[in-house]
Order: structure tokens, then C-alpha cells, then sequence
């Protein structure tokens, strides 16, 4: 019986395993947003914006106003401003 496990205690196949990641130069772009109040406010603004082509994540702080927006390479003001505008809020610029 054979095992896949190398004498040092780590499991292998003897295969070469490789791992590719891709790098992507990131901007994050904070914007203040009024009318949020709770958390389904973060809920719809993260899916709103967070659907958005170029998009890697949405930080929404209820209490202080703003949502922080991670994109891949510059922003589209215009797009975040209409997602954040069709979730029900209104993005009043950037911080």
C-alpha cells in the first residue's frame, strides 16, 4: 500500500504543484453616502455596488457615512454613484 505522504510528515502526490495568482493593482475610493441607518442599508449598498464590473470588495460604515469601494485600477464615480443610488441612498461624493 502506498501513501501520500513524504517522510516529513506532508502529504504530496510527488507531482510538482504549482500556484498562479494573478496581481491586480487595486484603488480603494471612499465616498460619504446619506440615509443609512441600519444594517440592511449595508446589505443593499455591498450588493448594489458590489455587482459592479471591476469591483473587488465594499466596506459600508453605517455610522460614519461612508462606504469604501475597492476597485480594480481607477473607479467609475458615475457607476458607483447609480448603484448606490438604485440600493435607495444617496452618494454625496468622495470623502
Amino acid at each position: 500500500m502506498s501513501s501520500c505522504c513524504t517522510p516529513d510528515g506532508s502529504c504530496g502526490t510527488g507531482a510538482a504543484e504549482t500556484t498562479t495568482v494573478a496581481v491586480v493593482d487595486t484603488t480603494a475610493t471612499v465616498y460619504r453616502v446619506t440615509g443609512m441607518s441600519c444594517g440592511h442599508c449595508r446589505t443593499a449598498i455591498t450588493a448594489s455596488v458590489g455587482a459592479l464590473d471591476g469591483v473587488v470588495s465594499v466596506d459600508v460604515d453605517v455610522d460614519g457615512g461612508v462606504v469604501t469601494v475597492t476597485t480594480a485600477g481607477e473607479p467609475d464615480d458615475a457607476a458607483i454613484t447609480a448603484a448606490v443610488d438604485d440600493a435607495g441612498y444617496e452618494l454625496t461624493g468622495r470623502a
